[in-house]
This record gives C-alpha cells, sequence and structure tokens, in this order.
C-alpha cells in the first residue's frame, strides 16, 4: 500500500485547532463567572444541574471530533494498492523463414509478404502476450526480444526482406537454437513459435530442431504458406528481377511447399498446423490457438483508483459529536 494525501491543503484548517482550543476555554470561564454573578458557589449545585466528572473532559471531545472531521476531509489515508492478477498470457516468437524460396509468387504478391501480413494482423488482435522475433535461412538471428511493444514490433516486420540473411538456405535447427536462446529465462510449457514458412529444409535438420524443441518444451503452431504446386523462386539483385533459379541442368526450379514437415512439427509439440494461404484465417486460427494454449500468470498491477479510507476518520468524528449529544446536560456547556 502507497500512502499518500488527499485534499492535503485542507490540513491547514489543523491550524484552527488552537484557536477553537482556546474559545472553548474562554467560554468555559465566562459561563463560570455568570454562575458566580447569578450566585453564591454554595447555592449552585442546587440551582444548576452540572455533571462536573464529563464537563472536564467536554472540551476534549470537541477538539477531538473537530480534529477527526478535518482529517476526513484531508482524506490523509488515501492511497493505492497492489491487487494481485492472474491473466492468461503468452510468450510467443514469430520464427519467420527468409530463404529465397521465401520471394516465390504461387500466393501473391509473395510468400514472405504473406507471412509478414499474417504476423501483422496477428499482433492487432494480441493484448498481453510477449512476441519477440526470430528471421532465418541458412542461419538465424533475432531482430526482437520478447516485448509488449506491439508497435516496434510492427515496424521490424516492415522492414523484413530475404536480403537480411545473407547466408541462404534453410536451416530449422539454427533456428530453434536461438529461438532456445531467447525462451531461457521462460518456464517450459509457456514457450510458443508460430512457424512461418514454405517448409523447405535444405540443410535435412528437421528432425534434430523436432528433438531440440521437445527437450526445450516448446509448442509450435507451423504456418505454411505456398502451394504444393510449386512456383518459380525469383531472384533479385538490388531490387530487380534478374530471373529465376536454376538447377545444375539449367532447368528452372520449382518451390513447394512441404506440408508434411510443417505438420510433423506441429503436432510432434502439441502445436496446430495451419493453412497461411488465408490472411484471415490463418489469423483467427493462430488467435485461437493462442488462446487454448495460454498460461496463467499471476502479476500485481497497482489499482488505478485510489482506495480512499475517509470514512473511518469521520466515522470517529460523528462518534465524539454523538458523544456531546447524549451527555451533555442541556444546562451545562452547550454550544
Amino acid at each position: 500500500m502507497n500512502w499518500s494525501l488527499g485534499n492535503y491543503w485542507y490540513l491547514l484548517l489543523l491550524l484552527l485547532l488552537p484557536l477553537f482550543g482556546t474559545l472553548i476555554f474562554q467560554y468555559l470561564k465566562w459561563k463560570d463567572k455568570r454562575r458566580n454573578v447569578f450566585a453564591e458557589s454554595r447555592f449552585q449545585p442546587e440551582l444548576f444541574t452540572i455533571n462536573k466528572r464529563f464537563s472536564k473532559i467536554l472540551p476534549l471531545f470537541y477538539l477531538l471530533g473537530t480534529l477527526f472531521l478535518i482529517i476526513s476531509i484531508v482524506d490523509i489515508l488515501n492511497g493505492t494498492e497492489q491487487i494481485k492478477a492472474k491473466q492468461k498470457v503468452n510468450n510467443v516468437i514469430f520464427l519467420l523463414d527468409v530463404s529465397n524460396s521465401m520471394n516465390a509468387q504461387d500466393v501473391e504478391p509473395s510468400r514472405l509478404q504473406e507471412a509478414k501480413n499474417i504476423m501483422e494482423q496477428s499482433l492487432a488482435k494480441m493484448q498481453n502476450d510477449k512476441v519477440g522475433i526470430v528471421v532465418f535461412a541458412g542461419d538465424a538471428i533475432s531482430i526482437m526480444p520478447l516485448t509488449t511493444d506491439y508497435s516496434a514490433a510492427s515496424n521490424y516486420i516492415d522492414g523484413i526482406e530475404t536480403s537480411v540473411m545473407p547466408t541462404q538456405g534453410t536451416d530449422f535447427l539454427k533456428a530453434m537454437q536461438v529461438v532456445t536462446e531467447k525462451f531461457k529465462n521462460i518456464p517450459k510449457g509457456s514457450r510458443k513459435i508460430i512457424l512461418l514458412s514454405d517448409g523447405e529444409d535444405n540443410e535435412g535438420n528437421e528432425e534434430d530442431a523436432l528433438k531440440l524443441a521437445k527437450k526445450e518444451g516448446i509448442s509450435i503452431i507451423s504456418v505454411g504458406i505456398g502451394t504444393e504446386e510449386g512456383a518459380p523462386v525469383p531472384e533479385y539483385i538490388f531490387g530487380q528481377l534478374m530471373g529465376y533459379k536454376l538447377d545444375a541442368t539449367g532447368e528452372t526450379v520449382l518451390s513447394k511447399r512441404q506440408t508434411n514437415a510443417l505438420k510433423d512439427l506441429a503436432e510432434n509439440t502439441n502445436g496446430s498446423y495451419i493453412d497461411g494461404n488465408n490472411l484471415d484465417e490463418a489469423t483467427t486460427q493462430i488467435r485461437t490457438a493462442l488462446a487454448k494454449s495460454a498460461s496463467s500468470t499471476e502479476t500485481f498491477v497497482n489499482s488505478q483508483t485510489a482506495v480512499h479510507f475517509y470514512q473511518y476518520s469521520l466515522a470517529l468524528s460523528l462518534f465524539f459529536f454523538l458523544l456531546i449529544l447524549i451527555f451533555n446536560p442541556k444546562s451545562d456547556f452547550s454550544i
């Protein structure tokens, strides 16, 4: 609990207490003089009903009642509190394939752009989830740590091209190793990957990547982008299309989505496989898959509305004034 003052300017009213006490004292002296003028002291017990015991503490009750009234106005016990709350959150790393085959245009405008659109639209539907981004081809690098800053994530996504990875190819194992490092402070079972790829693994490390994911408690939601019929792979130099990738015999290479490989990665890690060729459906399915596997995290949050305790001070003030009303004889001290 963080204590603070409410209407602290009203503390100046406390300066009135000495003045109020002085007035009460002077009033009592004046009353005694009036009684002495009216009758001698030996006749006063018969003429006046005086509760001497209560009369002695009556001024104190007036002062205490006024003190607590001022405190209730100030709200001196006002504060904010920490509330323990359970939230369902995910720790998600977008693992994006940026190999040259993602430039294929069997999905318009390209496989890579479709993957980036899915990432952007998924971010737009997230609230408390932490997200990070890893890109991979023949090697892998982390381009954004786990964060809830979705606007920063969106900026990173906009700048991703296949040229960001100089080592081409597709190596799922190196990608998984980088992801594992990013998840080192996240409990096992709370580690989620959204893999966006056409599924081609040129390095043949799919099985080793799967073993590492299972060992580290990583769940994979694989999003397959591209068609199984395939498409030629464009080759660009400084952003200019120079032709299409050829094999050793000079034939145009057709890159095809490897659906079975992506399904294996998902099914063997308690994840889900999603067809990424339809943007809206893919985004909806990703959100559903994340909601099912979200883990409950207990967090402390500061309440947005201050917690007021003025009512307790006000109750004490009323208590003292009520005692005065009940026990103060009308013929004695009355204000």
